[in-house]
């Protein structure tokens, strides 16, 4: 146990003077990977109030270098497990405003609860911050009704201009955080076709951009970091399902993909070899209880991650009109 705590002692000294390098989780904040995917294009019952609440369990058992290699020596043996809640009230109105769309406003509160363990005590490793307030969004945004065709509609969709708040719990010596400590600007266009009456393939895509955060975590502060700012990114959920019982149940493919555009920056010079990137594929299903009530049932199995950790999601989506 004194070897290898003390491989693991110099491994992060290691790792803390090379520059470029970093083994903390993740510079970029939470975003929606994974919580959106059938008929994203549309509220399934037209304009008026929503509530959905979303449950998502996300493990993981590697973090990843640059290179998509395991960032951490294997007696790490690191198991990460987060539970995920997400509390959004979308109000949707029936009034005009711009070639046709109609305005509405998205607010979602989030509260994370993360769980980091190892096979080997070592507090140089990356951290977590436990459970907490999340980072809250609120977004303006305009749906445009269904473009209708003979058998119903053909195509749906909506731009929403998401802002996340930093809100959330955050300390400087914690990897893992259920908040950033910086606000983000996350918009997103989201559209739904109608392939047949039964078939229908969504998307919503993201442009990710993030303010400096003025308290940055240890590893920075080691290289003499007085700010960093995440890089920019380009993230999209996409999914195609079919109707197996006629306005009751859908199943079909779902998958998300992230991907870092721009360097991390620390004090206003990027930091090389920090680009984030992940994908995420798997099954999932609907169930209409009623026009009101929506079930959302969504697995997700990840690959291709650089400078994250990667693991698998699974996400449940509950949402009622009133």
């Amino acid at each position: 146990m004194m070897q290898r705590s003390m491989i693991a002692f110099l491994f992060f000294v290691v790792i803390m003077i090379m520059p470029g390098t970093k083994v903390q989780a993740y510079d970029l904040p939470a975003v929606n990977l994974g919580f959106t995917s059938f008929l994203d294009g549309g509220p399934p019952a037209g304009p008026g109030l929503y509530f959905t609440q979303y449950v998502q369990y996300w493990t993981s058992e590697r973090f990843t270098d640059p290179d998509g290699d395991s960032a951490l020596p294997s007696f790490a043996d690191e198991d990460l497990n987060a539970w995920i809640s997400l509390s959004q009230v979308i109000y949707q109105s029936n009034q005009d405003i711009f070639l046709g769309g109609k305005w509405g406003v998205d607010v979602i509160v989030p509260v994370i609860a993360l769980d980091l363990d190892y096979g080997t005590s070592n507090s140089a490793f990356p951290q977590d911050n436990g459970q907490g307030l999340g980072d809250i969004l609120i977004g303006p945004y305009v749906q445009w009704d269904p473009i209708m065709g003979k058998n119903g509609p053909i195509f749906m969709h909506r731009i929403e201009l998401q802002m996340v708040f930093p809100t959330g719990k955050y300390s400087q010596n914690k990897e893992l955080n259920p908040g950033s400590n910086f606000f983000s600007f996350n918009p997103y266009w989201s559209g739904t076709l109608f392939l047949s009456p039964k078939l229908t393939a969504s998307t919503r895509i993201h442009y990710l951009w993030n303010s400096k955060n003025n308290d940055p975590g240890r590893n920075y502060r080691a290289m003499g970091a007085h700010d960093t700012q995440a890089g920019q990114a380009i993230h999209a959920n996409f999914a195609m399902a079919y109707e197996v019982i006629e306005k009751r149940f859908r199943v079909g493919i779902n998958g998300y993909y992230l991907k870092q555009i721009t360097d991390t920056e620390m004090n206003g010079n990027d930091v090389s070899h920090s680009r984030e990137r992940v994908f995420g594929i798997g099954p999932g299903v609907l169930y209409h209880f009623s026009q009101n009530d929506h079930l959302f049932f969504n697995t997700y199995f990840e690959s291709c991650a650089e400078n994250r950790p990667d693991g698998t999601r699974f996400n449940l989506r509950w949402v009622h009109h009133f």
